[in-house]
Formats: structure tokens, sequence, C-alpha cells
């Protein structure tokens, strides 16, 4: 069965990520084009370096052509936000991206973007899935194989210079050029290397590059640039004394950031450094968006320049949707996905580290410096993440006690007000906060709280995971 969560469908490869599936759902999307008459608008289709990726995504194509869906397809492993773009600059009506992202190396997926390269929102991919659990493969319409790639239906596109110019445009490449940063750039095996050494080397940044081969195992590690995965990098910028590393997840949607003095800096200190550095070294003005699970320090910086901060529900397309409506600079969540307005209306790992290059060159002092003035100038909070794995027969039970009993454990401190929208958020008092929600990528339970100490944070989280006997 074909299920959608929050970042696509994403499913371990030969168990549900097959050949039959992605063509059942190639077949629900082309009927959903046609009922909603915009098979002529067409399609684009990108894909990463994950196994299957590039021969999945000709199994869609073959099923989308024989529909009568015009394809543009790139044909090179390229960051998913590439695809957002192209979708966006070309009119297509929808966009696919064959990538899991940041999961591990048995797993595979489809994101599916809508007009303007926009995440699908939920009611699309709900009935999306709906529609293709009807289906069964003798209800499938495709070209041979060795029909398709010669088909007038599909225009294979090679180039990704539309979009690394893009990006180009809207950096300051003379403060940039000046500074001579030199770069340690991680793609974690993923497909970012190209598309930022670009960026970079056109900025007459000195770059240098690891685990940059292409290895479907990833080298043994997550392709996420969280905390925990982050240590070659670490041990690569401490080395060369570099000025700064760029890690970025396996389909460049995500980054993450080593300082000059090896430490790391989490998605939520990017989004406050970048949120400052738009207001007061670019001379933007408006609000910023964040997940209901992102650092509540953006509310800071927001208010202290008479700006709002917004919460939304967890998932990119929320941040999108709030940042149209209220033409917000920035928006992000913890997990290490931010966009600028103007931009793609979602995450951009490659378009995130341009700009966090360009604070740096701007500033004329160290990463670790300058994160040091914001701590100075509005204080300090630190997050805590914790993941939990659950049977099906565990889910049954948290999700009762949790989202319909509402039961929640006795917490050291003063609760403020409870939010159920999504998952549970417990407001404290004091400003720290708790999030509980199940993921809706993979089979966890997920814990995030802040508050002005790590041992706070931690007891904070510790009191949740005992209470319900999580991780036992």
């Amino acid at each position: 069965m074909i299920s959608f969560g929050t970042g696509g469908w994403r499913a371990i490869i030969g168990d549900e990520f097959t050949r039959e599936n992605v063509r059942l759902l190639a077949q629900g999307l082309a009927d959903r084009m046609h009922a909603e008459g915009v098979v002529e608008r067409g399609l684009v289709i990108s894909y990463d370096r994950r196994f299957l990726s590039d021969v999945a995504a000709w199994w869609a194509i073959e099923v989308l052509a024989g529909n009568g869906v015009p394809v543009r397809v790139i044909t090179r492993p390229v960051p998913t936000p590439m695809c957002m773009w192209t979708v966006r600059q070309t009119g297509a009506a929808y966009g696919i991206a064959v990538t899991a992202s940041h999961n591990p190396a048995l797993y595979n997926g489809l994101k599916i973007f809508t007009e303007g390269g926009r995440d699908a929102e939920l009611e699309v991919t709900d009935e999306l899935a709906a529609h293709t659990a009807t289906l069964d493969p003798a209800d499938v319409r495709s070209l041979a194989p060795y029909e398709v790639r010669d088909s007038e239906l599909v225009t294979q596109q090679s180039s990704i210079n539309w979009y690394l110019d893009a990006i180009i445009e809207q950096l300051d490449l003379e403060v940039i050029r000046h500074a001579h940063l030199k770069i340690v750039l991680d793609p974690m095996f993923g497909v970012s290397q190209t598309s930022l050494q670009t960026v970079l080397i056109s900025a007459r940044c000195e770059v240098e590059v690891i685990n940059a081969r292409h290895d479907p195992l990833f080298g043994g590690r997550m392709p996420s640039p969280a905390e925990g995965s982050m240590s070659p990098l670490r041990q690569a910028v401490l080395e060369r004394g570099a000025d700064l590393g760029i890690a970025t997840d396996g389909d460049a949607d995500r980054l993450g950031i080593i300082d000059d003095t090896g430490a790391y800096i989490s998605p939520d200190q990017v989004l406050v450094l970048l949120y400052e550095y738009l207001l007061t070294g670019k001379g933007w003005t408006g609000p910023v968006v964040r997940n209901m699970s992102t650092t509540h320090l953006l509310d800071r910086v927001a208010e202290a320049h008479g700006q709002e901060c917004h919460e939304v529900p967890v998932g990119f397309k929320w941040i999108s949707a709030k940042m149209a409506e209220t033409d917000a600079v920035i928006g992000g969540e913890s997990s290490g996905g931010l966009t600028v307005r103007g931009h793609i209306p979602g995450k951009d790992g490659i378009q995130a580290a341009g700009l966090l290059v360009e604070m740096v060159a701007r500033a004329g002092k160290p990463l670790s410096e300058i994160y040091a003035d914001i701590v100075r100038r509005y204080g300090s909070l630190v997050m805590e993440e914790a993941a939990y794995e659950y049977t099906p027969e565990r889910r049954e039970e948290l999700q009762r006690r949790i989202f319909v009993e509402h039961e929640l454990p006795a917490f050291d401190r003063e609760i403020e007000r409870i939010s159920w929208s999504d998952g549970g958020k417990v407001y404290f008092a004091d400003g720290s906060w708790l999030t509980i929600r199940f993921s809706g990528t993979e089979p966890v339970i997920r814990v995030f709280s802040e508050a002005q100490t790590a041992e706070e944070a931690q007891r904070l989280s510790r009191t949740v995971a005992e209470h319900y006997r999580l991780g036992a």
C-alpha cells in the first residue's frame, strides 16, 4: 500500500518500493492529470543517486508517456530543489523527484510537487494514494522501454545551468570573492557536489570536497547532516583550517554546518543566523515562519525587529503556504530545511549554503564569532531531539493515550498551554516547550524539547520517554 508522509512516499527497496508500485503510482498521477485537464502542461521528473533512482524514474516515465503526458526528465542526478525550480519555471502541472532524501540506504521513494514547484498538499497526496489503491497492474498503460526514450512526449534535459544561475544571481558575489573563504563540502555521497561547488567556485571560494564518490550505501552512514553524522566533516575543517564546512543530505534539500572551531551549527542556529542577516545585512523586512518543532529563538529575533514569527504544523508545505500568505523573509524547520523569499516554495540546501557563505564573507569574522554575537543579543536556547521506534501494537496504544485521551506526564514546571493541532505541543510558562508526534515518513515517534540549558531540555524529553516507556 502506498502511503504519503510529510516528505513524500518512502519505502524499503524490494519490499514496497517496487517497479509495480512505482508504475501504479505513475498511472494514478496520470489519471489525476487527465481528470484535472492539465495533461498538456506536462510533468518534470528528476532523480538522485540512490539505488534504482534513475531506473525508477524511467519506470514512471514509461507510464506517464503511455498516458499521453508530456514529460521533461533531468537526465543526471540533481538536487531535489532543482526539480521544484524547473516545475515553476516551465509552468508544469506536476513534478516528481525519485528520492528518499535523508533516509537510510534501504529506502527509496517519490516526492510529488504541484504547480509552482510546491510540495503536494495533504489533500492531493491522500487522494492520489486512495485512487492508486483502486488500481491493479492491468490498469497501467505504458510505452515499452525501447519506445519511450525516442518518444516525442519525452524531453531529456542534461543542463543544470538555469537553476544554478538563478541561485548565483541572488548572491553578492563581489563580497564573497574578496573574503577568500576556504570551505570543505561534504555531499554525503549525494547530489550536491556539482551544484554547490559551482556556486562556491564562481564566488572564488577555495573548496575541498569529501565523500563525493557515487555510493548508494552512503558510506554506511545516514545521508543526513545531523550532528552524529558530521565527524568526517568536522575533522576535515579542523585539519585544513577551513572557515566552515557544509554538508547536505542525500537529495540536497537540507544542510548542516561546521564552524571554524569544529563546532556543529544546528539547523535552528542556521535559521536564526540567516533571518538576522537578511534583516540587518541585506535590509529586508518581514516575518519568519517555523514549524512547531523549531527553535523559539526565531520569535525573539522577530520581536526585536518589530516582526512576527508564525508557527505552522510539521511539513514544509505548511511553511511555504504561510510564507506566501504573509510575505515572510524566511521559513524553515529544525530538521535542516529552509527557503528564502523570492526563491522556490520549498527547501533548498544549495541556496541556503550560498547565503550562509555570503553572510560570513560580509561579516568579515569567523562564523563562531557571528553566532556568539547572536547569543549575546538574544540569549541561548538548547534543543533536544529523540526518536523512538515502536511496534504496530504500541502505536495503537500510544495513539490512544497521547492523542485521543491526551494523557501527559507530570512535568517539573508550570504549563502555560497545550496544543493538539499537529501531534501534541506543551508550552511552559518559563518559555521552554516540548512536542511529541508520529513521524510521517518513518515508524518512529519523535520528541523535541527546548529550554534554557541542555540539562533542562534533556530532562523534559526524559520525562516523556519514561512516562510512556519509549525505547523500552
